[in-house]
């Protein structure tokens, strides 16, 4: 495989941004997957490689909201993480098994819609008397959990929105749970990916340096930042996430 060394500093920026991205709004996959076929990682390992990278980011921003998850009853959390654990190994068997032309298709739709949702899910939770919709949690859990497995890319964004809309007004909150679930469900995947030898591990081992630095310091810059500003960081990163998958497609 023709890696380009001189291309690490790219490398772990792109995964340092990821995985301040990945704690305030998700979507830093898309950071530092394109980083990896630039420095000359085939598209199909640097798919794993890259899930494998933003990984420990997740960890960092996970240890950064402990205050918010902390105060969620602890059945809640094991139930959440054992259904993002499953919906990770699903993804990650469905990504070996399956064609990518496939589900690429719909990627651009996902992350359209996600964006769309958790740009009205606060209108639509006071529309719904401020409950939201609990009973879509735990299945719409799974079904994200599902395509993180597969394509991490726009992952936070899903999770974002589907707790926005099942009734969770906390912002804080929400990113929280988004990185403690994006954590497990990504590494399930990776265990996945290590065992069919998709992961490029030289490559990965120095982004997952990076991009838990950058997992740190985006929790600790998301809770700093005004709600409106990451409110409106995270529309903005759909939105162009979106038009660039759309043009990809």
């Amino acid at each position: 495989m023709n890696l380009l060394p001189d291309l690490a500093p790219l490398t772990g920026l792109a995964a340092f941004a990821a995985g301040v991205l990945n704690a305030i709004a998700g979507g830093g996959s898309f950071l530092t997957f394109p980083a990896l076929v630039f420095a000359g990682v085939p598209p199909v390992a640097a798919n794993a490689t890259s899930a494998i990278a933003v990984s420990p980011g997740y960890l960092g921003s996970t240890l950064g909201f402990r205050p918010e998850l902390r105060s969620l009853p602890a059945t809640l959390l094991w139930r959440e993480t054992g259904i993002a654990a499953l919906g990770g190994l699903l993804g990650a068997g469905l990504l070996l098994v399956t064609p990518a032309k496939v589900f690429a298709g719909i990627v651009p739709w996902l992350l359209l819609l996600a964006t769309v949702l958790f740009a009205l899910g606060p209108r639509i939770a006071r529309l719904s008397g401020g409950a939201g919709h609990p009973r879509w949690r735990l299945p719409g859990l799974l079904g994200v959990s599902i395509y993180g497995g597969y394509f991490n890319g726009g992952l936070g964004i899903l999770l974002m929105a589907l707790y926005t809309l099942s009734g969770e007004s906390r912002l804080n909150t929400v990113n929280a749970l988004k990185n403690l679930n994006s954590f497990v469900l990504s590494l399930l995947s990776v265990v996945a990916f290590a065992a069919a030898g998709a992961i490029v591990w030289p490559q990965a081992v120095w982004m997952m340096l990076w991009a838990t630095a950058g997992g740190w310091a985006g929790a600790h810059l998301a809770k700093r930042l005004p709600v409106k500003w990451v409110r409106w960081l995270v529309i903005a990163t759909g939105v162009v996430m979106s038009a660039v998958f759309f043009n990809r497609a």
